[in-house]
């Protein structure tokens, strides 16, 4: 685990189209660490996920995101993504034509391209990894998470249930090997059997090399991925934080506890 925090989140104000949703949310996530952040709906935890990746429809008005020391408030999504960022969407996009393969492997060329010179995401001049390689990649990586090899020439998303989605996500994660990931509700629409087989393809990657922050309603994704770190996040800001028995007594209590002020503890 890094003694060095390589996200630290500081005092983050964030509007869509002038109201504002993040009132000072701050956080720190190392590699090595798994960190769950719950709240109720409307509390901001989409908002956070989508501005840490940089989507343009979320306003920073105030604070800052470091990672790896620097701030990343200046840089595209595409940018972020080769810093060493990574989201798992809650509604991943089919792309009918394009078969996972190809979208993975353009996915890690833009991965590996040098952030300096192709900042405007466009495609690397390089050729970036060859076919032969890449396959080997796959083939070891869809091996890991227990996937067919028939999956990787099924058009992205199109035609996938609920959990064939969530497991093309963390396919990609693999694959991109990012030092942060961000899981914006990845227990969204899925039943008991893919939430473990999605969660057990989580846990084959976590490591020293990778921080975690799950981003969930529910406590019963963190049955299966076990957090040493749970956030509260309500009114946008992070009013609560514990261990992963947190996470149990909002399962018993629900969020009225604490937004009745019940417990007071602010990160």
């Amino acid at each position: 685990m890094s003694q060095t925090p390589e996200l630290v989140v500081k005092d983050l104000h964030v509007a869509v189209e002038g109201k504002e949703i993040l009132k000072g949310l701050s956080l720190e996530v190392r590699k090595g660490e798994i960190h769950a952040l719950m709240g109720p709906n409307g509390s901001g935890k989409s908002t956070f996920a989508n501005t840490l990746m940089g989507h343009p429809r979320y306003e920073v008005t105030s604070g800052d995101i470091l990672f790896k020391g620097e701030s990343i408030l200046g840089l595209e999504t595409d940018a972020r993504s080769r810093a060493g960022l990574f989201m798992a969407f809650q509604y991943p996009v089919a792309i009918p034509g394009v078969t996972v393969s190809n979208f993975l492997r353009t996915a890690l060329n833009a991965r590996l391209a040098a952030p300096k010179g192709n900042g405007d995401g466009a495609m690397p001049a390089k050729r970036g990894i060859a076919p032969k390689e890449f396959r080997a990649l796959l083939r070891e990586q869809m091996g890991l998470l227990k996937m067919d090899d028939a999956f990787a020439v099924r058009y992205l998303n199109d035609g996938f249930s609920g959990g064939e989605k969530k497991r093309a996500e963390i396919l990609q994660m693999a694959l991109l090997k990012p030092e942060i990931a961000i899981m914006d509700e990845t227990d969204s629409g899925l039943d008991i059997d893919a939430l473990r087989i999605v969660s057990e393809g989580v846990n084959a990657l976590s490591g020293p090399d990778l921080g975690v922050l799950v981003i969930t309603h529910y406590q019963r994704i963190l049955d299966y991925i076990k957090p040493q770190f749970v956030h509260v996040m309500m009114e946008g800001r992070i009013i609560l934080s514990g261990g992963p028995q947190l996470a149990l007594e909002l399962e018993a209590r629900g969020y009225d506890w604490v937004r009745n002020g019940k417990e007071t503890a602010v990160r």
